[in-house]
């Protein structure tokens, strides 16, 4: 039982041991930091001074004032992540700054990045200020973060880290690019020792691209929510309607250049059951023979089924036409007479799905 109880001593003195270790040192000795610098070696005047050798000679140009030891921040030191889309950093910079490239073209660049900001600081719940007129330096109140020890009414406040950035934007001459750059302008922290108002540089640098890279994921995620809002804004967004061609005659119309629908309606004869037979390029004419497609019991099984258009089989004429950027689809039968309004609305649904290529564009 005794032995059962010393190991549980040893287990306890390593816990504790391990909290606390300062991971922004070394681990180890540091008997080299107490070393003294050997004397040089005294040349009677009498004798040659022998060769010295300067491959790794060090000139006494350096910080003397630096940490030495236990006191040396062996952190890595904090990188910017252009995460979001189009973001990048320059070659060697060691700023905390990112560049944003144009990504969507109906939306303004900096104010988009600007909106991200305010919404990461919204998020914060940390107030944002504008400090020029121009719209390109802002700076944020009092970012504050407490250390708390106890349990509810014993809780005692050990350190508290009060923080204010300042972000400066710059825009190229086209507008197509903005850099955004993060600065930390003020530093308070206050605990048992006393009050400071001194940061160290690598803690300094650190923050700034912690501050940057949460601006850089707030960019990124509103790129992802206006792609998911294009995404069902196009799902739901009717491409083709009934309407009438350039001769008063019923016929579809999509929301599709006619160049590119042209070029891409092979894809749907092929999907639907048409078979091309012949076509006019020069006006926009394809001529088809359509049978219906066979749904067999092993297709639907297999999932190869397609929707069958309700029309006779026979040979038809698709006419396509520009409307004014938009493209009127119109259909004839084999005599040269154009289908009328009810066939249309009713094999609508089959067509409106089809002529949309939404798979394709």
């Amino acid at each position: 039982m005794n032995r059962r109880i010393f190991y549980f001593s040893l287990l306890s003195l390593a816990i504790t041991g391990c909290g606390n270790i300062n991971n922004k040192t070394a681990i180890g000795d540091f008997e080299y930091a107490k070393q003294q610098e050997a004397q040089k070696i005294v040349i009677p005047e009498n004798l040659n001074k022998p060769k010295e050798a300067k491959d790794f000679f060090i000139t006494n140009d350096i910080n003397h004032q630096g940490p030495i030891g236990g006191k040396v921040d062996v952190r890595a030191p904090s990188l910017v992540l252009p995460v979001a889309s189009a973001s990048r950093i320059e070659p060697g910079t060691k700023n905390a700054k990112v560049w944003f490239d144009q990504v969507l073209e109906e939306n303004d660049l900096n104010a988009f990045v600007h909106d991200a900001l305010k919404e990461q600081l919204a998020n914060d719940d940390v107030i944002l200020n504008s400090i020029d007129s121009e719209g390109k330096v802002f700076e944020s109140e009092w970012y504050i973060s407490e250390e708390i020890s106890g349990y509810w009414w014993f809780e005692t406040v050990d350190n508290t880290e009060s923080l204010r950035f300042r972000y400066i934007f710059e825009t190229k001459a086209h507008g197509r690019s903005v850099a955004l750059t993060v600065e930390l302008i003020d530093f308070e922290e206050t605990n048992k020792a006393g009050t400071s108002k001194t940061m160290d540089i690598i803690d300094k640098q650190r923050a700034e691209m912690a501050m940057l890279n949460q601006i850089v994921s707030q960019v990124d995620y509103k790129y992802r929510l206006k792609k998911r809002e294009n995404r069902i804004m196009r799902a739901k967004q009717k491409f083709v309607t009934i309407g009438e061609n350039i001769e008063s005659e019923p016929a579809y119309i999509a929301e599709i250049d006619v160049e590119l629908l042209w070029s891409n309606m092979p894809l749907f004869f092929a999907d639907y059951g048409f078979e091309i037979t012949d076509l006019n390029e020069s006006d926009k004419i394809y001529f088809v023979d359509f049978v219906k497609p066979d749904n067999s019991l092993w297709a639907v099984l297999w999932g190869d089924d397609v929707p069958v258009i309700d029309v006779d089989d026979a040979e038809y004429q698709f006419v396509l036409a520009d409307l004014d950027g938009k493209t009127s689809i119109t259909i004839y039968d084999g005599r040269g007479n154009v289908l009328p309004i009810e066939t249309l609305e009713r094999i609508f649904p089959i067509m409106e799905t089809g002529l949309s290529f939404k798979d394709v564009f």
